[in-house]
């Protein structure tokens, strides 16, 4: 009963916490946010709704504008009524009228094409005047929500029409959706061009992942704790499973997917953001630059895959016709956009070894695909087996894994599964499993992910976001495997939708005793 009440304490305390620990933090700057692509899906779907959780939590600043750019002419009044509409249809929580009002009568909006330097020069009248009219400071943070062949184009027009230069204390900020290049050559030269016109200081590359509590919750739950960080290492863990599963198809989107593929889509970003924290060392303080240095230096520790690696430790798949979720789903190739030839991969598994003195011989293994059987995001940590000498009576084979799964979506949370002594007069073990829901102990609302991201770019906190060393060190892991099969060297193997993937992905595993842990 004392165990009960205490957890009962505990949930109702927790908000409170939280809530006294928001009220400590601190108001940004006053600035202006400068969105290219104003009239796209992610405008309206995700940042619109993520400005209003801003907004309604008080975490905007006081003095504060937005300045949505796109090709499409419309006027102010358009522009403004369209994001209030896609405010009511994507919102994350209930809608407080006033605050909308006022979030929706900050926004203004410049017209032009982005190539066009004209379109530079109305957009800093545009800024002149909203920073005069309404006392806003020389700062402004610069939103690409464009499609990838745009970034180069914009920031290279807004260094021509001076809009990043900084003096007399004020800052620019460019904030770059992923992906962030195509492969190793192009996101060097990416980098490059950016760099061109910006500092590194200033460039904040997104990935949205790393905006969910849980993830940011992977340094908070290792490094926080004596209960797991002595057990972090080659002599505890047995292997590391990380696992991203979309039960949605290519759907519409076929013609765009089918130059990309899952490899590209999710590797060298999601699930090497998710690698990087599970594998980085320590870092000396929970600041931007330490916390930055650390992930690229396990990225950078992977082991170089060879030319023969890349066959025998990735596999290769495209989902073909099946049911998930109940219904019916066509195979890749029959989808619109996508050629009926097409050798695209929907499905990506590998295995990685990091080369470093924490990891030696713990194998990282990772996998995404489309159209799987159930939407799972999570990270499951295998624990090497004990001696089981005292427990002949039970099978070693029946014995539960110890292993410990960190689950980003959709149930954030996690569990812990061990061994316990099954109730009789007989030692018999069994596994039984403790599971946390965040849910079930913090009052948080509902989020887009890009909240935290968007704060944190306002104050100039660049943790969360990835430098350029980063992305280059994660494409160079990857590059090797892109080769292998721009030559032929890896043939596609078909998996039905609605599955857990191939069984070439299974076997990747099985040849070393081990097993995906379900998604299911």
């Amino acid at each position: 009963m004392a165990a009960n009440n205490t957890k009962r304490t505990f949930m109702m305390d927790a908000p409170a916490a939280l809530q006294a620990q928001r009220e400590t933090y601190r108001r940004a700057d006053g600035c202006v946010l400068v969105v290219f692509g104003a009239a796209g899906d992610l405008t309206k779907r995700l940042l619109v709704p993520a400005l209003y959780n801003l907004a309604s939590s008080r975490h905007l600043p006081e003095r504060f504008a937005v300045v949505g750019v796109a090709r499409k002419t419309q006027s102010l009044t358009e522009f403004r009524s369209a994001m209030d509409d896609a405010l009511r249809q994507f919102a994350t929580t209930s809608i407080d009228p006033e605050v909308a009002a006022q979030l929706v009568s900050s926004l203004l909006y410049v017209n032009g094409d982005f190539h066009d330097p004209a379109t530079y020069e109305r957009l800093a009248s545009r800024l002149d005047t909203c920073r005069r009219e309404r006392g806003i400071p020389d700062h402004y943070i610069f939103y690409l929500a464009t499609p990838p062949d745009m970034f180069a184009v914009i920031a290279e027009q807004l260094g021509r029409a001076g809009l990043a230069d900084e003096r007399d204390g004020a800052w620019r900020r460019i904030v770059v959706e992923k992906p962030f290049g195509t492969d190793l050559a192009s996101a060097h030269q990416l980098n490059e061009q950016l760099r061109a016109v910006f500092d590194e200081r200033q460039i904040y590359r997104i990935d949205h992942y790393l905006g969910k509590e849980t993830v940011q919750n992977i340094m908070a739950l290792r490094f926080a704790n004596g209960l797991f960080e002595p057990l972090w290492n080659r002599n505890h863990i047995d292997h590391v499973q990380i696992t991203v599963a979309e039960t949605v198809s290519v759907e519409a989107r076929g013609k765009s997917y089918d130059r990309v593929g899952a490899l590209r889509d999710m590797v060298p970003n999601h699930l090497f953001q998710l690698l990087s924290l599970t594998a980085m060392e320590p870092p000396n303080a929970f600041e931007a630059d330490a916390v930055r240095t650390e992930k690229e230096k396990a990225i950078e520790a992977i082991h170089p895959l060879s030319s023969e690696e890349c066959l025998t430790n990735v596999v290769r798949g495209q989902y073909v016709a099946g049911r998930v979720l109940g219904q019916p789903v066509v195979a890749y190739r029959d989808s619109s956009g996508v050629a009926s030839n097409s050798t695209t991969e929907t499905y990506a598994a590998m295995r990685l070894n990091i080369d470093n003195w924490r990891w030696a011989g713990v194998p990282f293994y990772l996998r995404t695909g489309k159209a799987m059987a159930a939407r799972r995001t999570e990270i499951a940590i295998r624990f090497k087996h004990a001696p089981f000498a005292l427990f002949r009576d039970t099978p070693v084979e029946s014995l539960a894994q110890n292993l410990l799964v960190l689950r980003i979506q959709p149930d954030e949370g996690a569990s812990l599964q061990f061994n316990a002594k099954i109730p009789g007069p007989s030692i018999r073990l069994g596994g039984v499993r403790m599971d946390f829901k965040y849910k079930d102990y913090f009052d948080e609302a509902p989020s887009t992910g890009y909240e935290t991201l968007i704060y944190d770019c306002m104050l100039g906190d660049a943790t969360l976001f990835m430098r350029a060393d980063y992305i280059e060190a994660g494409w160079r892991v990857v590059q090797p495997i892109l080769d292998a099969w721009q030559a032929g060297r890896r043939q596609l193997v078909a998996y039905p939708a609605g599955s857990e993937g191939p069984n070439a992905a299974d076997e990747l595993l099985a040849r070393s005793g081990r097993s995906w842990h379900g998604i299911i």
